[in-house]
């Protein structure tokens, strides 16, 4: 009870007397290959109720037992998993990746990928090397071995020959209350994935996104799609219900079908559906007016990569809402925004340079986002000004994005709901958020620039990767966000930056390989 309670205390005040040390990247050893890994990176990390737990148990007073003579080893965390994913680029270089089986389609000709034994890391013996050296502050030398899947080519032939072959034979017949349709040989061999989980075992199901894809245009004779309430040209746009067909089942249902070669059917529902946000839902959160709206500009048009992925990201987050108390995080609402979420190349920076990058674009996006929260008069949680200052940004209240390591954060502490509502043009993009007004204004006064630093001149090899740049002077400033209510001020927040110089880039002569 109180002791164990009291051992807890003690155990993580000592951890976090030796933070900084705990943070320390992790040097593994690979056979002769050296890698480092971040403790926060890969879940590393004491347990501490489990080490109380496990002192208590040996003996009577775990205080004295974790912080006396006795020898008891604390129990560590690590996510095995994100670990061997950390370790595997150099790993590769020693080991050799195994070959999964499974089953590929080239039209709707299913083709074998038979299984080899490769050489790599063992999630287990792994996640034991660094839970033995990690405390110690020693190198934790990390085992190459055997990797063999589990399932073999001889597994590999019997799928081949009961599941892929009669699966895509013939159609499949699909029953509705509405209609019948059929699902095509080539559209089940489009959603039928025959593949391998991490060890090798054949793993075959339907993707219900392929399978949704692949039956669009018989989806739209029978769906109607549910309408959730939002604002669009100033106003609140009421809710309806729809009706949606259980693809998720339907997909389900398919997998003891497709080996048949006779009484191919299956009944799929049709089930209503209910908007993800209802009228009555915006009400009852008292979201009902604009309370803020920010607007920045880009050239280009609505084609070019960057304004794409600005786009991209404005109607990822459109409508979204947040309640009262909640912190909305934009890396975690999009989640990933590389080329397979439909993000384009565009310039980022990178060591205080313009450099292509996948998502570039994306901080225009996330600084208009970050003002309409700012004068919405919301908490700032996290954001991170640029290294160099944009001319077309606010100077200190913008905020660029990087995901996952550098996000934007912020929290509802009014008691109403907040919707967030993204609209653009083919210059600008606004971001605007609905709720009740809680301030009579959300304003900012800026001191003058000081401390300027001057730019120096870069040469960079001329070709794609090198983007020509003026060069800019860096500076500090200080950024006030005045919040007044009922004619009076009721509080004052400071934000400072510093922007480096921005380099003098010149493109020079191609590089030679």
């Amino acid at each position: 009870g109180k002791s164990k309670a009291k051992a807890a205390v003690a155990l993580r005040d000592g951890l976090a007397k030796r933070a900084g040390d705990l943070a320390q990247p992790v040097t593994v050893k690979i056979e002769d290959r050296t890698a480092t890994v971040q403790p926060q990176d890969v879940g590393l990390g004491v347990d501490v109720e489990a080490t109380v737990t496990k002192a208590s148990r040996r003996f009577p007073n775990p205080v004295k037992a974790l912080f006396g003579k006795t020898d008891v080893q604390p129990v560590i965390n690590v996510d095995e998993k994100r670990l061997v994913e950390a370790l595997k680029p150099t790993a590769d270089q020693v080991g050799k990746p195994a070959t999964m089986p499974g089953i590929t389609f080239d039209g709707i000709t299913p083709k074998p990928v038979y299984p080899a034994t490769g050489r790599g890391l063992d999630p287990g013996r792994t996640g034991d090397a660094i839970r033995a050296s990690w405390l110690r502050k020693a190198e934790a030398v990390v085992p190459i071995v055997d990797i063999v899947p589990v399932s073999s080519a001889a597994d590999v032939d019997r799928m081949l020959a009961e599941l892929a072959q009669p699966a895509v034979a013939a159609p499949v017949t699909i029953n509705t209350d509405k209609e019948v349709f059929t699902a095509t040989p080539e559209q089940i061999a489009a959603s039928l994935v025959i593949n391998s989980d991490e060890t090798g075992r054949l793993t075959p199901h339907v993707d219900e996104t392929a399978l949704r894809a692949g039956l669009k245009s018989d989806l739209d004779r029978v769906e109607v799609q549910p309408r959730n309430a939002t604002v669009g040209d100033g106003q609140i746009i009421a809710s309806s219900g729809g009706s949606l067909l259980d693809t998720a089942q339907l997909a389900i249902d398919l997998m003891p079908v497709l080996p048949r070669a006779t009484d191919r059917t299956v009944y799929a529902a049709v089930k209503p559906v209910e908007p993800a946000t209802s009228s009555s839902e915006l009400a009852s959160l008292g979201i009902k007016e604009e309370v803020s709206t920010f607007t920045t500009y880009f050239s280009g048009g609505l084609s070019s990569p960057r304004s794409h992925n600005i786009i991209q990201g404005a109607n990822k987050v459109d409508g979204a809402i947040v309640k009262p108390g909640e912190t909305f995080s934009l890396n975690g609402f999009t989640g990933p925004r590389g080329y397979a979420e439909g993000y384009q190349d565009a310039p980022i920076i990178m060591n205080g340079k313009l450099t292509p990058g996948v998502g570039g674009g994306m901080s225009q996006f996330t600084t208009t986002l970050f003002n309409a929260a700012y004068y919405a008069g919301l908490e700032d949680v996290e954001h991170h000004p640029h290294s160099i200052y944009f001319s077309s940004y606010p100077s200190v209240i913008e905020s660029t994005i990087f995901y996952p390591n550098l996000d934007l954060k912020f929290r509802n502490t009014t008691p109403y709901g907040i919707l967030i509502d993204t609209s653009y043009t083919e210059g600008s993009l606004t971001v605007s958020m609905w709720s009740t007004k809680v301030y009579d204004s959300v304003t900012t006064e800026w001191s003058a620039k000081r401390a300027w630093t001057e730019p120096e001149t870069v040469k960079v090899p001329a070709g794609p990767g090198c983007i020509a740049r003026a060069g800019g002077k860096g500076f500090t400033q200080d950024a006030w966000r005045v919040f007044r209510k009922d004619g009076q001020e009721v509080q004052r927040e400071k934000f400072t930056w510093r922007y480096d110089a921005e380099p003098h880039v010149t493109c020079g002569t191609p590089s030679s390989h």
